[in-house]
């Protein structure tokens, strides 16, 4: 008996020096690390003006959601359709929630882009990428967007600006608000 117990002992160091993989998420060609079906992450964030927002609040609402920076290009592109076809054909409707989401940028440079690019959609900080780093690989690029129905399920991605797929986005949530 005294045998089986030090068998039993050591083994059980053994098995505690054998290392745990984490879980390893592959990411997509676009570097997203969530697929379209998947229940969108959830997080906090603060807005510009202060108010902190909570995904999961939104259950019910179609959500989109625009990962920019000032710093790049393809979103300063991109953030004026957001505005006009978008926030302003939608920021009415109670259904409908957009946010951007700055990636590690302070609050004044956040408000100075906005001014910049003259969007009026809310604009939340991300410090450390931290809300980026739960929807695609941390270093990945932006802008890229994330559509999800009042479900809480994700339903489109996009990533970069093109005008097809931009359309297609409009299209999707005119859609998901009609039903």
């Amino acid at each position: 008996m005294k045998k089986l117990l030090m068998l039993a002992a050591m083994l059980g160091c053994l098995w505690s020096t054998v290392p745990v993989q984490a879980q390893q998420v592959t990411p997509d060609a676009a570097g997203y690390i969530v697929k379209v079906g998947d229940t969108a992450p959830d997080f906090e964030m603060t807005l510009t003006d202060g108010q902190k927002v909570k995904l999961s609040d939104l259950r019910g609402k179609v959500v989109m959601l625009q990962f920019t920076a000032s710093w790049c290009g393809v979103c300063r592109k991109e953030m004026p359709f957001i505005e006009k076809d978008i926030w302003q054909k939608h920021k009415d409707n109670t259904a409908f929630a957009l946010y951007g989401i700055d990636r590690d940028e302070p609050l004044a440079r956040v408000k100075a882009f906005a001014k910049q690019t003259k969007v009026t959609y809310p604009l939340g900080l991300d410090p450390g990428a931290d809300i980026f780093a739960k929807y695609a690989e941390r270093e990945a690029g932006i802008t890229r967007n994330v559509l999800i129905d009042k479900d809480g399920k994700i339903v489109l991605m996009t990533r970069l600006y093109n005008e097809e797929e931009f359309a297609s986005l409009c299209k999707k949530i005119d859609e998901l608000l009609a039903r």
